[in-house]
C-alpha cells in the first residue's frame, strides 16, 4: 500500500468526529435531534469477515453471506427449480414429436404441458432474480459498513501512510467486485448444473451420441485454469491503477485552492491524463486476454454441436434416432454452451474478486495502535490535573518530537504553551487525548495514565478545538451539535455567543439552518473557527486544549472571543497552544518548550524578562503572522 501521509483536512475530519463524539471507533449512534426529528441507529453488519489470514479469500467473506442465507439460499434453490423446468421442455418436445408421429397422443395436450412448464420456469426465474439481487445489494452494504467501520478504529498512525485515494478506491470498486462474484458465483454455478441435467438427458437419449457430445470437455477445463493464471495479475494492476484515479481526484478536489493558486490547473490535468492512460493500458490488456481466451470457451461447444450433426444426422437417416429426439438433442447441447459461456465469465469475475478482495483484506488486517489496556475504566469526576512525566515520543517515520517534556498543570489552570514551529506543541494535545502514544514516560489526567482509561471517557473530557477546523455539510446547527445531538436550540445559541460566533451567523440567510459547503469553505476561516469552538464548548469538557484556534480570526473579533471564553475558562482546565501576545494573555502561566522539552516557565513577564529565547520566539511567530 503506498506511503504517502493524508492531507490535513482528514486529520481535521478524524480529529472532529474522535474528539466531537468522544469516540475512536466510529460515529456514535443518535437517538434524539432537535435539529430535525429523531436519527435511526444503524444496526450494523449481521457478521464480520473471518480473521484467519490462512483461509482463502471467499471463505474469509462466506460468513457476510452467510448472514443473508434465507434470501440466498431461497434464490439458489428456485434458480435450480426454474433450470429444471427448462431442461423437461425438450424432452417433452421429443414426446410431442414422436406422439404425433404414432398417434398415440392429442397435440393439445403436449402443448399445455409445455406452456405450463414454461410460464412456470418463467416465474420462478423472476424470483430469484429479485431475492439475488436483494442479497447482493445489501452483502454491499455490509462489506461497506465493515470497511468504514474498520477505518474508524484505525488509528492516526494509519493514516499517516495511506492516501485517501487508495481507501476511497476499496470501498467502491472493489468491494463491487467481490460483492458481484460472492453473490453472482453461486447462481452461475447453479445454472450451469443446467449442463448436468441436460447431459443426463441427452444420455437417456442416446448414451454414445452423448459421449461424442462431451469429447471437447477436457479442453475446455485447461482452458480455464490458464484463464485463470493470466487474468489475476491483469485485475490486480487494474484495480491498483483505478485507486491511482481515485487518489489523483481526490487530491485536487480538496486541494483545488492550491492548483487554482499556483496555476496548475493544466499540470494536474495531464497528471490525471498519465494515469487515466496507465488504467486504459491494464484495461485493454484485459481485453487482449479475454480476447484470446474467451473464444475458445464460447466456440469450442460449437464443435461438440457439429460433432452431433454428423453422427446423430447419421443416426437419423439410417433409422436409429428419430427426429424428435435429435430435435431435442440440439436443444441440450444449445443448453450446454451458456454453461461453457458462464464458465468463461466466472473464471474473469473470480480473478477480479480476488484482486479486489486482497486489497480489501489490506485495509481490514490493519490493527489499529491505539486500544484500550485490559480493565481500562471510565473517567469520572474529572478535575482536570494534567501531568506529562518525561514525555519522550516520535512518529513511525522516526521523527523525534519530544524528547523529554516534562510538566504538570493544576485543576482550573489556563496554561499557554508557546515554542518555535515544529517543537511539539500540537503533539501535546495529540498525546493528551491519545492519537498517538508516548513513545516513553507518561500523560496522566487526575493522576491517571490516560492509557488506562477508556478512549471514549478520555476524549469526552478532553476537547481539543483544533488550528484547521473542520466542519460537515450539514446545518450551521447540526454541526454546532455534532458531539451532542441531543443540545437543545438555546444551548446551541450560548455556544455560538460564548465562540461570538452568534452575530455572524444570525446574519445568514438561514441562521442556524444555514447549510455551510463542503468543508465549510463557503464560511471564512474565522468563522469556521468560531463554530468549531463552539461545537467543542458545547460539549463542555473539563479539559480544553485551544490548539492555535483563533489563528485564522482577526484580532477584534479574537478579543471579543476571549472576553466571552474568560469566564468559562475560569471553570476548566485550559491548554493555549498559541504564538499570539492577545492568546497568552488568556493563560496565568506560559511554558516554553524548545526541541521537545520544557526550557522555562513563569508568567508572560516573567519570560520576557529573564528568556531572551521567550521574546525571540515571539518576534518570530509575529514576523509569520504578519
Amino acid at each position: 500500500m503506498s506511503k504517502v501521509k493524508i492531507s490535513g483536512d482528514k486529520y481535521a475530519w478524524l480529529m472532529a468526529v474522535s474528539i466531537s463524539t468522544g469516540t475512536s471507533h466510529g460515529l456514535k449512534p443518535m437517538e434524539a435531534n432537535p435539529l430535525g426529528g429523531v436519527r435511526s441507529k444503524y444496526p450494523g453488519p449481521r457478521a464480520q469477515i473471518s480473521r484467519d489470514r490462512s483461509l482463502t479469500w471467499w471463505r474469509r467473506i462466506l460468513p457476510i453471506i452467510a448472514s443473508h442465507r434465507l434470501t440466498f439460499i431461497t434464490s439458489i434453490v428456485l434458480s435450480f427449480v426454474s433450470l429444471v423446468f427448462q431442461t423437461l421442455v425438450p424432452n417433452m418436445l421429443n414426446h410431442a414429436i414422436t406422439g404425433i408421429q404414432t398417434h398415440s397422443t392429442g397435440l393439445h395436450f403436449e402443448v399445455i404441458q409445455i406452456i405450463v412448464v414454461g410460464v412456470l420456469a418463467g416465474v420462478t426465474g423472476i424470483i430469484s432474480r429479485q431475492y439475488v439481487y436483494y442479497t447482493a445489494y445489501n452483502v454491499e452494504a455490509d462489506l461497506r459498513s465493515l470497511i468504514y467501520e474498520h477505518l474508524t478504529w484505525l488509528s492516526f498512525s494509519f493514516y499517516d501512510r495511506v492516501q485517501s485515494g487508495q481507501l476511497i478506491s476499496r470501498a467502491n470498486s472493489d468491494i463491487r467486485s467481490v460483492q458481484m462474484y460472492s453473490t453472482f458465483a453461486p447462481l452461475i454455478i447453479v445454472q450451469s448444473s443446467i449442463g448436468i441435467l441436460a447431459f443426463g438427458f441427452m444420455l437417456s437419449i442416446d448414451p454414445v451420441l452423448a459421449l461424442i457430445a462431451m469429447t471437447i470437455m477436457p479442453a475446455m477445463y485447461f482452458i480455464g485454469i490458464r484463464m485463470r493464471r493470466v487474468l489475476f495479475p491483469i485485475s490486480w494492476i487494474t484495480q491498483a491503477r483505478l485507486a491511482e484515479v481515485a487518489t489523483i481526484v481526490d487530491e485536487n478536489i480538496n486541494g483545488v485552492r492550491v492548483v487554482k493558486s499556483f496555476a496548475q490547473e493544466e499540470a494536474e490535468v495531464n497528471r490525471l491524463a498519465d494515469a487515466a492512460e496507465r488504467v486504459a493500458w491494464a484495461y485493454v490488456k484485459d481485453a487482449q486476454f479475454r480476447g484470446k481466451w474467451s473464444p475458445w470457451v464460447q466456440n469450442l461447444p460449437q464443435v461438440g454441436l457439429a460433432l452431433v450433426l454428423v453422427f446423430g444426422g447419421w443416426m437419423v437417416y439410417d433409422g436409429h434416432l428419430g427426429i424428435g429426439a435429435i430435435l431435442a438433442f440440439n436443444a441440450y447441447l444449445l443448453m450446454l454452451q451458456a454453461p461453457f459461456m458462464m464458465l468463461g465469465q466466472l473464471v474473469m469475475m473470480g480473478q477480479r474478486a480476488k484482486a479486489s478482495a486482497e486489497r480489501i483484506f489490506e485495509v481490514l488486517d490493519e490493527s489499529p495502535d491505539i486500544v484500550e489496556r485490559p480493565g481500562a475504566f471510565d473517567l469520572e469526576n474529572v478535575k482536570g490535573a494534567l501531568d506529562f512525566n518525561h514525555v519522550r515520543f516520535e512518529y513511525a517515520n522516526g521523527a523525534q518530537i519530544l524528547t523529554d517534556f516534562d510538566a504538570h498543570v493544576s485543576a482550573g489552570e489556563t496554561v499557554a504553551i508557546v515554542g518555535r514551529t515544529g517543537s511539539g506543541k500540537s503533539t501535546i494535545a495529540r498525546l493528551l487525548t491519545r492519537f498517538y502514544d508516548v513513545s516513553d514516560g507518561a500523560v496522566c489526567v487526575d493522576g491517571i495514565d490516560v492509557r488506562d482509561a477508556t478512549l471514549e471517557s478520555l476524549r469526552a473530557n478532553v476537547g481539543v478545538v483544533l488550528d484547521e477546523p473542520f466542519l460537515f455539510s450539514i446545518s450551521i446547527a447540526e454541526n454546532i451539535a455534532y458531539g451532542k445531538p441531543d443540545a437543545t436550540y438555546d444551548a446551541i445559541e450560548a455556544a455560538a455567543r460564548a465562540a461570538n460566533a452568534h452575530e455572524f451567523i444570525e446574519r445568514l440567510p438561514e441562521g442556524y439552518d444555514t447549510v455551510v459547503g463542503e468543508r465549510g469553505y463557503t464560511l471564512s476561516g474565522g468563522q469556521r473557527q468560531r463554530i468549531a469552538i463552539a461545537r467543542t464548548l458545547l460539549v463542555n469538557p473539563p479539559v480544553l486544549v485551544l490548539d492555535d484556534a483563533t489563528s485564522a480570526i482577526d484580532v477584534h473579533v479574537e478579543a471579543g472571543i476571549y472576553e466571552a471564553l474568560s469566564t468559562l475558562l475560569a471553570r476548566r482546565t485550559t491548554i493555549v497552544i498559541a504564538h499570539r501576545i492577545s492568546t497568552i494573555a488568556l493563560a496565568s502561566r506560559v511554558i516554553l518548550i524548545d526541541e521537545g522539552r520544557v526550557v522555562a516557565t513563569g508568567t508572560h513577564e516573567e519570560l520576557l524578562a529573564t528568556t531572551p529565547l521567550y521574546a525571540e520566539v515571539l518576534a518570530q511567530t509575529t514576523r509569520e503572522d504578519e
